[in-house]
């Protein structure tokens, strides 16, 4: 028997003829829940730099948070040393079970509505089949924390695919539409978290100052793209190794932070001085300034499985026939893939960006001013998207080439 367990998070771009709101009022967090924003972002980090080293994709795209909320669901399902290891990996130790749950929920409850201009949906669901003895313990922190929709499913029953991803569609505005392929005799469960992601540049780029430029690509080579340009007020930073622009979605809750590494750089080297620390001061030490800014248009999809990664962070016994899932059901279970499937577009107007994650579990028998900085994205580059207030990243990616879009 397996179970599934599937999370989606999408962006897409705002009716431009809505009006600049008023700049969004910070979410409060307690003391615990911002050291879980800490942690979930030395999570999101790690596993960037893991799937990095772990594929030979130029262009890298992942939601952090999306594994995050997936991986969460499936944690409450865990005992015993699997469930400690997950906690490694997902850089919750120290952390009690009821502070965990309680930020997965405040993420998911107020990070909709900070901003009335950008649409930002998170939903759950708890599909199990029909007669699978699933516990009601388990039911209940899905439904007290992460909101899940619970359904019991005849997964015999061929129109049973499409009422989950009818599902998935729905909640993603049909930004992706068919994330499950089969159910297979040996499923018993599919965990569904979808994150939708709507919005428009505080700032837009105007379409007729688009114009044809080069890019050097990670392998030297020259090609042609749509750099897209503007002259405007931005929070901006620069040390020895990059620049880093924060470029705000809708009223600001929101921003994507482009990370340029400096001449002789590379973005391999620019990553391996990153960390959660030295990326909140870099956030922090963020000045106001005008700044020229040229930006390819670009857009990129990535599917990768996240065994690799996640195992190389810790969590080992989860994907073994020893692993403890028992807080799920009586049953012996351990995790048989974690899948990862992401789409981003970044235009004049905003940013478009999908992830898909399904993890399946199988039964066994510093700045450096500059009078006027010039940001000028014409190499690989790195982008983080996230929620400005409690700092936590919603997606991380790479571009090591840009083909024109």
């Amino acid at each position: 028997m397996g179970i599934l367990f599937f999370l989606i998070s999408c962006t897409s771009q705002n009716d431009p003829t809505i009006k600049i709101p008023k700049d969004a009022s910070p979410i409060t967090l307690t003391a615990d829940q911002k050291t879980r924003v800490t942690q979930d972002n030395a999570f999101a980090i790690d596993l960037f730099k893991q799937t990095l080293g772990s594929t030979t994709e130029t262009n890298v795209f992942i939601s952090p948070l999306s594994v995050s909320i997936a991986l969460g669901m499936a944690w409450n399902g865990a005992n015993g040393q699997t469930k400690a290891e997950m906690e490694t990996t997902l850089k919750m130790s120290g952390q009690s079970a009821e502070t965990i749950n309680s930020y997965y929920k405040i993420m998911q409850s107020t990070l909709p509505g900070i901003d009335p201009t950008t649409k930002l949906n998170i939903a759950n669901s708890l599909w199990y089949k029909t007669g699978f003895p699933v516990k009601s313990d388990y039911l209940k922190v899905n439904t007290d924390y992460f909101g899940a929709y619970v359904k019991e499913l005849d997964f015999s029953k061929a129109w049973a695919v499409d009422t989950i991803n009818n599902w998935c569609a729905k909640k993603t505005n049909n930004l992706i539409k068919d994330p499950l392929d089969k159910i297979n005799n040996d499923d018993v469960m599919f965990l569904v978290n979808a994150i939708y992601f709507k919005g428009i540049w505080r700032k837009r780029f105007e379409t007729k100052n688009t114009k044809e430029a080069d890019f050097t690509t990670e392998t030297g080579a020259m090609t042609k793209v749509n750099m897209m340009y503007q002259k405007d007020t931005f929070a901006y930073a620069a040390n020895s190794y990059a620049q880093f622009l924060d470029m705000p979605y809708g009223n600001k809750a929101y921003s994507m932070t482009v990370i340029l590494p400096a001449e002789g750089k590379t973005t391999n080297y620019v990553l391996s001085q990153l960390t959660a620390e030295n990326w909140n001061n870099t956030i922090n030490n963020m000045t106001t300034k005008e700044v020229e800014v040229y930006m390819p248009r670009f857009k990129n999809k990535n599917k990768f499985t996240l065994n690799s990664p996640l195992q190389k962070m810790g969590m080992n016994l989860a994907f073994s026939s020893l692993a403890n899932f028992r807080n799920i059901a009586e049953m012996n279970l351990f995790i048989s893939r974690v899948i990862h499937d992401t789409y981003v577009e970044v235009t004049e107007e905003g940013t478009e960006a999908a992830a898909v994650t399904i993890i399946g579990v199988t039964m066994t028998s510093m700045p450096v001013p500059q009078p006027t900085p010039i940001f000028r994205v014409n190499k690989p580059f790195l982008y983080v998207i996230r929620e400005k207030s409690t700092g936590v990243i919603l997606f991380i990616g790479k571009m090591g080439n840009v083909e024109k879009y």
